[in-house]
């Protein structure tokens, strides 16, 4: 499809590099999680690349603002990169916890949790890299919807098995603040899948 509207392709630049910075913390924390240890060191990273998200938030509204022509519907660009931001506060809260609540180990769920969330950044990556062009996206926008599913139960499996497995009261809360944590992390991340398949709609 020709463009006969000129189209300011910064927005891309700042899309994919949102991306790429989710994916980094998304990655950050499957480690974090994975080999458990130097956790305020692994915590400080995360921090870093949650504040350079804030800034690329903050570089797009003020894009926003001064554009005449933008790639797409101001409040579907304004919303993608919210999901985005949301996503990565949301890795930066759930490393947090680790550390606030003292946990001396980490469990198989909360790797696995991880690691979902981890595949959910890695297709987000993907199908932003192709949004310019609207096509191909469909495969990863599945693969994202398809991880959130299978957190969902890995969760609620989680925690039924914290009430029934753990004698320790203090141990389930902690946990279940934890899957509630990584699973509302998940959930934005489908978030900013749906974003992405509104404009893909709108496109068509």
């Amino acid at each position: 499809m020709v463009r006969i509207i000129p189209r300011d392709e910064k927005f891309g630049e700042l899309f994919v590099e949102d991306a790429r910075n989710m994916l980094a913390a998304a990655h950050k924390l499957e480690e974090m999680i994975g080999v458990y240890d130097r956790l305020e060191e692994r915590i400080a990273e995360i921090r870093v690349l949650e504040h350079r998200g804030d800034e690329i938030d903050t570089e797009v509204e003020v894009r926003l603002d001064r554009a005449f022509i933008t790639p797409f519907d101001r409040e579907d660009i304004h919303d993608l990169v919210s999901r985005i931001d949301d996503v990565v506060d949301g890795i930066q809260e759930v490393a947090e916890t680790f550390l606030i609540y003292g946990v001396e180990s980490t469990t198989d769920d909360a790797r696995r949790l991880a690691a979902i969330l981890s595949a959910q950044a890695a297709q987000m990556n993907e199908a932003i890299g192709k949004l310019d062009s609207l096509k191909g996206l469909e495969p990863h926008l599945k693969a994202i919807h398809d991880l959130e599913n299978e957190a969902d139960g890995l969760s609620r499996a989680a925690v039924a098995r914290l009430f029934h497995n753990d004698p320790e009261p203090l141990n389930v809360i902690k946990w279940r603040d934890i899957y509630i944590a990584l699973e509302n992390t998940i959930d934005a991340a489908e978030d900013a899948c749906e974003v992405i398949e509104r404009i893909v709609a709108k496109s068509a």
